[in-house]
């Protein structure tokens, strides 16, 4: 049966924000937390953008459910060695409740220091070799490293969980999944598509879990629904390689406004009908996929956890 959690778009939400829809999503019954990694949100409307480590310190007070980056680039703005450090303390803070899901980013918020935006090979192996890193690291080991992107000289890790953090993978295309059965200890993408999962577990992810990411927008009507998804999320329905390249947020903007209402609707659940998102969920677990973390666009955060509390995760979870 497919585990349905919650996740906290660090995008739209600050931190005090993100830290009571972390209780509430457990008080609802969602069994587990995805929470968003950006120095930027995709476009101004969104709003928000706090520092993903510092939020999960608090989760870490103030929820007992597991907790993952969907996902961290480790690669550009963030060395993997620093990445390393702060996974490693959230593991501990999470008493073993950690996973670092890991990317290979978008221009958005790699940009910020100025490096060249590589093609997206190079971006791959930057990944490759920042997962070797972390995985290093996270020995508690004094670690010199000498990769062909990066450099660590005696460092060493003195607070680390009992147990490696896991790290889950984020592919999109045949490439990236290929690298992500290699090296990851699970794979995150969005849509439920069985082929990806197939081709995932043929190149060696065999029965690591598979998770997946769905947005939907609670409201009392479709219409209103539609409207908030597609006025804050219509990003999520750009193109080719425009996410990953693109760098500000009015250029996401411009090019979401393109978007049509009709494919918004099509991707994301929108409106009161707790039938259309039991079935949402049917067609992930279909796909294969041992995860699914849902994500509630804009407000009425108070009457989207009802719902799903009463009418939608007892269908999934027993109860």
């Amino acid at each position: 049966m497919v585990s349905i959690g919650y996740f906290l778009a660090c995008e739209e939400f600050g931190p005090k924000e993100l830290v009571r829809q972390a209780r509430m999503a457990e008080e609802a019954g969602f069994q587990r937390l995805w929470i968003s990694d950006h120095f930027h949100p995709w476009t101004d409307a969104q709003g928000s953008s706090p520092f993903v480590w510092s939020v999960i310190g608090a989760l870490s007070q103030v929820t007992s459910l597991p907790v993952g980056t969907a996902v961290t680039c480790p690669t550009f703005r963030m060395h993997p060695a620093i990445v390393a450090h702060a996974a490693a303390t959230a593991a501990v803070q999470l008493e073993g409740r950690f996973t670092l899901g890991v990317g290979s980013g978008e221009a958005l918020n790699e940009h910020v220091l100025g490096q060249h935006w590589p093609p997206p090979g190079e971006r791959l192996e930057r990944l490759e070799e920042a997962v070797h890193l972390i995985r290093r690291l996270h020995t508690g080991k004094r670690t010199t490293f000498r990769g062909a992107y990066y450099r660590v000289d005696e460092a060493r890790l003195y607070t680390v969980p009992e147990e490696p953090v896991p790290i889950s993978v984020s592919a999109f295309g045949p490439k990236a999944t290929k690298v992500a059965a290699r090296i990851g200890d699970a794979f995150c993408t969005a849509s439920p598509n069985a082929e990806l999962v197939s081709r995932y577990r043929e190149a060696g992810g065999g029965r690591r879990p598979v998770q997946g990411g769905m947005k939907v927008c609670w409201a009392p009507s479709e219409e209103e629904g539609l409207d908030t998804a597609h006025r804050l999320w219509a990003t999520e329905l750009l193109p080719g390689r425009l996410p990953s390249t693109l760098t500000r947020q009015k250029d996401f903007a411009a090019a979401a406004s393109l978007v049509p209402r009709d494919d918004v609707a099509a991707q994301m659940v929108c409106g009161p009908d707790a039938e259309r998102y039991r079935a949402r969920l049917r067609e992930y677990a279909d796909a294969g996929f041992d995860e699914v973390y849902v994500q509630q666009i804009g407000s009425r955060h108070e009457e989207f956890f009802r719902v799903w509390q009463d009418d939608i995760l007892p269908a999934f979870h027993g109860g």
